[in-house]
C-alpha cells in the first residue's frame, strides 16, 4: 500500500478578477486598503496587461497540475504517492487552507515548496513559518525545500531561454555578443544584507550559473519592481541601468528575469509594458525571455527537489 504525501506547493498569489484587486492588496498590506489613487494605478495596471488578470491565476493553476503529473511519472512503481495542494501567501486558498486541506484529506506527511528559487527570510521564510505554525497546529510532520537555485535542470531551463532570445537578435542584424543581457529580480529592502540574508548572492550564484551554460559573457545583474515605502531597496532599478547603459551606446538588450518563474504582473507590467516603453524612449532593443510556466526542465527540478527533501521527514 502506497503512502500519501502532501505536497504544499506555495506562491505569492493574485486576484482572479478585478473586482478582488482591492482585497488582495489590502491583504498584502497588512489590513490597510490601498488609497483611491494607489487603486487606481494598481487597476490600470492589470487592465493594461492583455487578458486582464486572469491568466495570472491560470499560470499557478497549471504549474501546480504539471508538477502533480510530473511526480506521478518519476515516482511509477514507488510506495509514495504525491499529493499537490496550492497555498497562497496573499490570495485563497491561503497557505494555511492548502495544510488543512492536507489534514482533512488525512495527510500526515508532507513537502513544502515555493514557486521561487531564491530563499529570503522576508520571501521565502514568511511562507515557510505560515506553513509550520498551522501544520504544527493540525498535526501534520512537514519538511521544507528552501531553495534550489543552483539545480542543474533550473540553470539548463534558464539558459535555453537565453539562447532562444540571442539568437533572434541575431536574426535582426544584432552580434550576439554585443547584446547586453540584463538578469534581473525583485528587489527587497537593504536592510537584508545587514541580516546575512543569502537573496541576494543566491541571485548572483544563479546569473553566473546561466550565463556560463549559455556561454554569453556580456552580462549583468539589475533589480525591478521595488516596493514604495520609505526604506531604501535593493538596486540599482532596471530601469536606472537601462539609462546608465544608454550612455554607453548599448543599443540592444534582452532581460532575462530569473527571480520569477511565472507571467506575473511584474513581468508582464514591469517589463513587458514599464521598462519596454523606457527602451524605446531611449532607442534601445529590448527583448524579455520567455518564463518557465510549466517546462518539463523547471517541473523537473521542483519534482527531485521534493523526492530528496522526503528523507528528511521520519
Amino acid at each position: 500500500m502506497s503512502t500519501k504525501i502532501g505536497v504544499l506547493v506555495m506562491s505569492y498569489g493574485t486576484p482572479e478578477s478585478m473586482d478582488q484587486v482591492e482585497a488582495y492588496y489590502t491583504h498584502i498590506r497588512r489590513g490597510h486598503p490601498p488609497t483611491p489613487e494607489q487603486l487606481l494605478e494598481l487597476t490600470e495596471r492589470y487592465e493594461a496587461i492583455v487578458g486582464g488578470v486572469f491568466p495570472l491565476r491560470a499560470n499557478t493553476d497549471k504549474q501546480v497540475a504539471a508538477l502533480q503529473e510530473t511526480l506521478g511519472q518519476l515516482n511509477q512503481g514507488s510506495d509514495k504517492q504525491f499529493v499537490c495542494y496550492q497555498g497562497l501567501k496573499h490570495a485563497r486558498p491561503f497557505i494555511e487552507d492548502g495544510v488543512e486541506q492536507m489534514a482533512h484529506d488525512g495527510i500526515k506527511q508532507a513537502i513544502g515548496i515555493v514557486l521561487a528559487p531564491h530563499y529570503s527570510v522576508m520571501s521565502i521564510g514568511g511562507y515557510i513559518k505560515r506553513a509550520e505554525e498551522k501544520a504544527a497546529e493540525l498535526g501534520v510532520e512537514m519538511s521544507f525545500v528552501h531553495s534550489y537555485h543552483l539545480h542543474p535542470k533550473l540553470i539548463k531551463a534558464f539558459a535555453d531561454r537565453v539562447c532562444a532570445k540571442l539568437d533572434q537578435f541575431k536574426e535582426g542584424g544584432a552580434n550576439r555578443d554585443q547584446v547586453k543581457v540584463l538578469f534581473s529580480a525583485h528587489s527587497l529592502p537593504e536592510r537584508i544584507l545587514k541580516m546575512g540574508d543569502p537573496y541576494q548572492d543566491q541571485l548572483l550564484e544563479t546569473a553566473g550559473a546561466v550565463a556560463a551554460e549559455a556561454g554569453v559573457n556580456n552580462w549583468q545583474f539589475t533589480w525591478q519592481s521595488a516596493g514604495r515605502t520609505a526604506d531604501p531597496w535593493l538596486g540599482p532599478d532596471i530601469l536606472d541601468t537601462l539609462r546608465s547603459l544608454s550612455q554607453e551606446q548599448v543599443e540592444d538588450i534582452l532581460v532575462a528575469p530569473v527571480g520569477f518563474v511565472s507571467d506575473h504582473l511584474e513581468v508582464l507590467y514591469d517589463l513587458d509594458i514599464e521598462a519596454k516603453t523606457i527602451a524605446k524612449e531611449l532607442d534601445m532593443r529590448l527583448e524579455r525571455i520567455e518564463s518557465l510556466g510549466t517546462d518539463p526542465l523547471y517541473m523537473e527540478t521542483l519534482a527531485e527537489c521534493i523526492m530528496k527533501q522526503v528523507t528528511d521527514l521520519k
